[in-house]
């Protein structure tokens, strides 16, 4: 992730503390979880503060306790669902007890269902927010970048497993197939939510895993 994360640098905070028996870092975490859900369903453009305030019971006063502003909220949000994200992979790619291209097949359905799950309203707050950035704070580019870059890597390392145990050619580009994993997934997450169907997502696991023979 980026040098520029906010709790290796504090701003000097504004605002008071809520008044309440929660503690300042669960009132702060809470706001962080609602933001990914409120920005993975609406957008970082659409979605106001008072909203996630008010669903949240914290005043206005006590939002500049935790966050500069509304960008200091989106980087913090960011990098907390890319950190979400990074787990699941990593918890689906290191599942021995499935070959390396299992793994993946595992990870697939289960985004598969959770888009179900939300009836299509979520999808990947990433690639959400990719599709929105000529509205977006300038240094919000390159912060989903890293992200998208730290996923690719991490498919590199499980297609190289592949290439290891025989699943695929030694021939095979992996930092290349990764690369075009993530931008077809992100199209089929897109066009599932359109369609309100996994089939776009499923047709597109269908034919990149004939890449991989």
């Amino acid at each position: 992730m980026s040098n520029r994360q906010l709790s290796k640098t504090p701003l000097p905070r504004r605002g008071r503390p809520p008044k309440s028996g929660v503690s300042p870092e669960e009132t702060r975490a809470r706001l962080v979880q609602h933001g990914i859900q409120i920005f993975t369903e609406k957008g970082f453009s659409q979605a106001g503060l008072d909203e996630i305030l008010k669903h949240q019971k914290v005043p206005k006063g006590s939002f500049y306790h935790y966050f500069q502003n509304k960008e200091a909220f989106g980087e913090v949000v960011i990098q907390e669902y890319a950190q979400y994200f990074s787990s699941k992979l990593a918890r689906h790619f290191s599942n021995t007890k499935l070959s390396p291209v299992e793994r993946l097949q595992a990870f697939v359905e289960e985004a598969c269902y959770g888009m179900q799950k939300y009836e299509f309203r979520r999808g990947c707050l990433i690639g959400n927010l990719g599709q929105e950035l000529n509205s977006l704070p300038p240094a919000f580019r390159m912060q989903l970048e890293e992200v998208f870059q730290a996923w690719q890597a991490q498919l590199s390392q499980l297609l190289s497993e592949a290439q290891q145990l025989g699943e695929l050619s030694l021939e095979s580009d992996v930092d290349a197939l990764s690369a075009f994993f993530w931008v077809g997934w992100e199209g089929a997450i897109l066009k599932a939510k359109l369609m309100r169907s996994t089939q776009p997502m499923q047709l597109f696991i269908n034919y990149y895993l004939k890449l991989l023979d």
